[in-house]
Formats: C-alpha cells, sequence, structure tokens
C-alpha cells in the first residue's frame, strides 16, 4: 500500500506574507479543511514572531500558514485556485519533504519519504517544532525557549526563523539553516547548551500535551520573505 493510500503525507508547505493588521484575523479564520481542499491532509494558519531572546514578540500584520498534502500537484491546485492562496500571495513559500520526525503530531501524520535526501547529505535543512502548551507549563515554557531562540538568532548559520502562535495552545518555529551540520552543531553543541537544557526540562516536566521535531529538505521556494528568498541563500551559502 502506497504512502497516498494510507493517507500518510509526501510535502508539507510553510508560507508567510504580510498582509496587513486587519487581514492577519481573516487569515486565522480561512484555515483550509481537509475534507474541503483536494489533497490536503492538515492545516494552521498562524500568528507570527520573531525568534529571538526576551519575550514573546508578535510580528504584527505578517501571517503564516502550516499544510501538509499528498503531492506537489494538490499544493499546485491550491496556490492556483484557493482564495487564501491569492491572499498570501505577495509573500514567500517553501516546498519541504520530511526527512526525520522525532515526537508525534497526530493530525500531520508524517512518514519520511524513503526517496529523499537522509542524514547521509548535508545541505540546507529546514526544522519545524510543534506544540499543544500545557497552560500551566507556559511560563517554564517561555523561559526555556527564550533562552534557545536568543541563541538561535545568534547563529550566523541560521537563514531565517519565525515563530508561529494560534493561541491559546499551538506554539511552534520554522527555521531555515545553512547546513545540517550547522543545526546540529547548534542543537547538540557541547559550547551551546541552551537548546539542550530546554529539551531536558521538558523530558522531567513536559511543556505540551503533544510535540513534534520535524526535519525537512526544502525545495521549490517562491516569492521572498524580509526582502530575499531564504532558500537560494542558504544554498549559496552552503556551497
Amino acid at each position: 500500500m502506497s504512502n497516498l493510500e494510507r493517507g500518510l503525507i509526501v510535502i508539507v508547505s510553510v508560507h508567510f506574507a504580510d498582509v496587513g493588521v486587519r487581514a492577519v484575523r481573516a487569515v486565522l479564520r480561512e484555515r483550509p479543511r481537509p475534507d474541503t481542499t483536494p489533497g490536503l491532509r492538515y492545516a494552521q494558519t498562524t500568528l507570527t514572531g520573531a525568534v529571538a531572546a526576551g519575550p514573546p514578540r508578535v510580528r504584527p500584520g505578517r501571517a503564516g500558514l502550516l499544510a501538509a498534502w499528498e503531492d506537489d500537484a494538490a499544493l499546485d491546485r491550491f496556490l492556483a485556485e484557493d482564495p487564501l492562496a491569492r491572499r498570501l500571495a505577495g509573500g514567500w513559500h517553501v516546498r519541504l519533504r520530511p526527512l526525520r520526525i522525532s515526537g508525534s503530531w497526530p493530525s500531520m501524520p508524517v512518514e519520511i519519504d524513503p526517496g529523499a535526501a537522509g542524514d547521509g547529505e548535508d545541505g540546507p535543512v529546514a526544522v519545524l517544532t510543534l506544540g499543544q502548551l500545557r497552560l500551566r507549563r507556559a511560563l517554564p515554557f517561555l523561559r526555556a525557549s527564550s533562552h534557545a531562540s536568543g541563541r538561535a538568532a545568534a547563529d550566523p548559520s541560521l537563514v531565517a526563523s519565525v515563530a508561529l502562535a494560534r493561541p491559546p495552545r499551538f506554539v511552534g518555529t520554522f527555521s531555515l539553516w545553512q547546513s545540517l551540520s550547522a543545526m546540529r552543531h547548534y542543537a547538540y553543541g557541547a559550547d551551546r547548551p541552551a537548546h539542550q537544557e530546554a529539551v531536558r526540562q521538558d523530558r522531567a516536566d513536559p511543556f505540551h500535551h503533544e510535540s513534534a521535531f520535524v526535519r525537512f529538505r526544502p525545495y521549490g521556494a517562491r516569492g521572498t520573505l524580509d526582502g530575499h528568498e531564504p532558500v537560494a541563500a542558504a544554498v549559496k551559502a552552503s556551497g
């Protein structure tokens, strides 16, 4: 039985666009639904902010969409036909092939594509962190996240990053790194303990009801984010 027959996800797309403060509310309301959008398996529309040390900083007017698809053709149809896609068309989006998943996100049942380049190949990688926050753990989560995010934002190998939120519980991050080795050094390097300390605290008393860390190979980017196309910049830096 193929991945499509089992309802598993082959690709993910991430979209960001500066639509204006009022229009962000409309984007949040217009989250696509799998039962009415052909080929869609999962979607979440979000507020966005900066990945940085300190308290969360929302970016007014910038909206985000995370979506998972059966294949590229399903995403192509969405981009050509859906009103939300037209609303986000002035921003940036990227297609992502899953390479590795840690944790669980049941509403987005990713299975690694055996044809995708895996951990043996360096080069640009994207990472999504996804969480359904335990509200009683919100303050410890924000403190741990602040330290780890500050360290990531200062890393010269980080090409692009966006914090994601849909109150009251959904939180996440998107990050794009010059290379797999650079991302691993941030996450596991002995001289960079902030991320490992956040992981330790989460294991001791979980921040989330459910959470996942998903690594991807980016491809098929279109548009610009903050004046440049991040995947092209990552490829250039890694070359």
